[in-house]
């Protein structure tokens, strides 16, 4: 199968899936904030996004062997997969064991990290954390294993079973909360059901790939390992820098503001992220494509694919940011009420972030795909290094939260202005000044969009209910995309994008 269809296919039942578990997951977060109170609202936050720190103790070696798997599955050398598949195996196994112990270093130090925890008792938060370390624990015994299925552009198994999986842990954590109320046992619940997943997975993915369980395996050559380390060494400096931007600012704010505001904050994550995921599905999805495209195609060719996949990114992000800057907080008052909103300067950084983001997705997949990891290695340190810096220091000002976003929206917006450059010499061998023309021209049009469209939103949502708020949302797709097609409908990105699209009809 090509990879186009490939892709299509990865695309389709991550749509199916996002859909079910964003429904699913809606259901669970309203019914969690009236039967349960702030504070445990904002201790799940919190503790989902320590343990994201945590998996820093990965370090990138699953990307830098997710990377080396490309050419032999696209050679189909069976050996040599074995051999990486081993390396990873022994890898992930040596990571859980780091991350159990760092993990359960910080139990002393959980009381510092949640900032007027109301009626939770210190022991009540060391349970609940030690869950949490569990479920994370245990994945990396499983997670290497799926990296063979995505080197073969096969994501849709992956996303099959973890939609299932989701779909079953919420519908259970739902039934113990209006049954019981009860937040161990709402933890606990999952921490079984995904246990019984990852033992599933296990055997299934062991009877997809049988000869993975051979032990005839040759060790990888020392180039072919010098290779790996020295990409998972470059990787580790991403990898420290991209935890302390993308996932400080719950610690932050339940440090220095509150613990309940985290779940406040987390409420607009939601949102957002259940969007955002329909849309990363597309470019995630094209990752292995991608790979399979530098390993086979000239970089001519390499290169209108990228441009075509930044055109359709700016499209969609500039789309779905337009979107949010209008809607998401008028939604979040009329599904929660007045006191869940956050200060709209806040959300305005935070959406800031989002759009640009857009960009450093297409930027970092990209380079994931050819393995371009070295050149940039320092870079993610100094992003991390000034949001910290920022973001703790305003936090502690009049600007409170917006603090913390100026810290994410500023040291994003270095990414954006560096990694074309590193990209587009490594992987194309030419100048960025194209990128950065086609930046400016996107953003114009999307403020320009969004200066129509809160114009117009004054009028429609003066009465605030889902009604209007979803006729908002059809004027903004059609004000947005008709105005992006009569300006970009013509070019050779679009022409291409349907295209194919016209294919996949025809095909179908």
């Amino acid at each position: 199968m090509g990879r186009t269809k490939q892709a299509a296919r990865n695309i389709a039942f991550g749509y199916v899936g996002q859909i079910a578990t964003a429904l699913m997951s809606f259901i669970l977060r309203t019914i969690f904030i009236h039967y349960l109170n702030e504070e445990l609202l904002g201790i799940n936050s919190l503790y989902t996004n320590v343990l994201s720190i945590l998996n820093m103790a990965e370090l990138g070696i699953g990307t830098a062997l997710n990377f080396s798997l490309y050419g032999p599955v696209a050679r189909g050398e069976k050996e040599k997969i074995k051999s990486y598949m081993q390396l990873y195996r022994k890898a992930y196994h040596v990571i859980a064991m780091v991350v159990a112990g760092v993990g359960l270093a910080l139990v002393p130090f959980l009381e510092y990290m949640v900032k007027k925890p109301g009626c939770i008792t210190k022991r009540d938060m060391v349970l609940y954390y030690l869950i949490f370390l569990f479920n994370t624990v245990s994945s990396y015994f499983v997670a290497y294993k799926y990296s063979l299925v995505n080197a073969q552009q096969k994501n849709y198994i992956q996303t099959n079973i973890n939609t299932i999986t989701k779909i079953a842990v919420v519908f259970c954590q739902i039934i113990v909360v209006l049954t019981t109320g009860n937040f161990y046992l709402f933890l606990i619940v999952d921490a079984v059901l995904q246990l019984i997943q990852k033992i599933f997975v296990s055997r299934y993915l062991d009877k997809l790939y049988p000869y993975l369980r051979e032990r005839n395996i040759d060790p990888l050559t020392k180039e072919e390992s010098d290779t790996v380390w020295s990409k998972t060494g470059a990787l580790v400096f991403h990898k420290v820098g991209d935890v302390a931007r993308l996932q400080t600012d719950a610690l932050i704010i339940s440090s220095f503001i509150e613990v309940t505001m985290a779940g406040v904050v987390d409420n607009y994550n939601m949102v957002v992220s259940t969007v955002s995921n329909f849309v990363n599905i597309i470019f995630n999805s094209v990752i292995s494509g991608f790979g399979n495209l530098i390993a086979t195609e000239s970089k001519e060719k390499q290169y209108d694919m990228f441009r075509v996949y930044r055109f359709f990114a700016s499209w969609v992000y500039g789309f779905s940011a337009v979107g949010f800057m209008v809607l998401l907080t008028p939604l979040v008052k009329v599904w929660l009420g007045d006191g869940w909103i956050l200060a709209p300067a806040a959300v305005y950084c935070f959406l800031t972030d989002y759009y640009f983001k857009g960009d450093r997705i297409v930027l970092s997949n990209y380079k994931t795909a050819a393995g371009v990891f070295e050149q940039d290695k320092y870079l993610a340190l100094i992003q991390g290094a000034v949001n910290l810096v920022i973001s703790i220091v305003l936090v502690q000002t009049p600007l409170g939260i917006t603090g913390v976003y100026i810290g994410t929206v500023v040291s994003g917006l270095i990414a954006n202005i560096t990694k074309p450059v590193i990209i587009y010499k490594a992987c194309f061998d030419r100048g960025a000044g194209e990128y950065f023309v086609d930046t400016v021209k996107y953003l114009a049009s999307m403020v320009a969009v969004l200066a129509v469209c809160n114009y117009v939103s004054t009028f429609v949502l003066r009465s605030m209910n889902y009604g209007t708020i979803v006729l908002m949302a059809l004027i903004i797709t059609v004000i947005f995309n008709g105005t992006y097609f009569v300006l970009y409908g013509r070019t050779p990105e679009f022409k291409y994008l349907v295209g194919k699209v016209k294919e996949r009809l025809h095909f179908s």
